[in-house]
């Protein structure tokens, strides 16, 4: 499993997230990042708005709920044998 390491643009903090799963949907990429590598981790889906010609991905956490839930139902089907629950 990937684990990569987001940095706040407010306060240069940062924190890793393991990458689980990863998705384009209308020209948009989505990845379905987690805390933990454990089973009780908790999962969140974020949305990359950086351009194509961006040096780094601008990641924002997706917090509309009926595009979380589209999201999230995508990653369901992909993963098979996990229950999302946001």
């Amino acid at each position: 499993m990937e684990k990569i390491s987001f940095t706040f643009a407010d306060s240069e903090e940062s924190v890793d997230f393991f990458v689980l799963e990863q998705t384009r949907i209308n020209g948009v990429n989505y990845i379905l990042v987690a805390d933990s590598e454990e089973d009780d981790g908790e999962a969140l889906i974020l949305k990359d708005l950086s351009g194509d010609g961006d040096p780094e991905a601008i990641y924002e956490i997706v917090e509309d709920d009926e595009e979380l839930e589209a999201i999230s139902k995508i990653f369901e089907q992909m993963l098979e044998d996990v229950d999302l629950t946001f």
